[in-house]
């Protein structure tokens, strides 16, 4: 079960994750680079910061469980970054969303499933 606090605080650390995402994407695309190319290397930077924010605070880690979380965050955040990228690009595709709109509906479908396997396996390391 999902408490309050690590809903509210996963909700916390995930808007500061998808605030560096979307940043660097916007940061990137009006300097050549393509959207779906930009929503790789946002991932590369955005993860570093989930995942701290979530070891730290949604989910607390002890020290020495810190590469098991690591691995574990890093297959969950691979896996939803590939149905992320597959759904960016049909959106792109597909609709005539703005890249930047597109992007954000994609992240916020996705942080429920990502919520969960966080909490129920990432983080999971009792």
């Amino acid at each position: 079960m999902i408490t309050a606090r690590e809903l509210g605080v996963f909700t916390a650390v995930g808007t500061a994750a998808t605030g560096v995402h979307l940043g660097v994407v916007a940061g990137g695309v009006p300097f050549g680079v393509p959207p779906l190319l930009a929503n790789v290397l946002a991932f590369c930077v955005s993860f570093a910061v989930a995942f701290i924010g979530h070891a730290r605070w949604s989910f607390p880690i002890e020290r020495k469980a810190f590469g098991s979380a690591l691995r574990r965050f890093a297959t969950v955040s691979v896996l939803t970054f590939g149905l992320n990228e597959a759904c960016y690009a049909g959106a792109l595709k597909w609709t005539t969303l703005d890249y930047r709109v597109a992007l954000f509906a994609v992240i916020i479908s996705l942080a429920g499933l990502k919520l969960l396997a966080s909490k129920h396996w990432a983080f999971a390391l009792d």
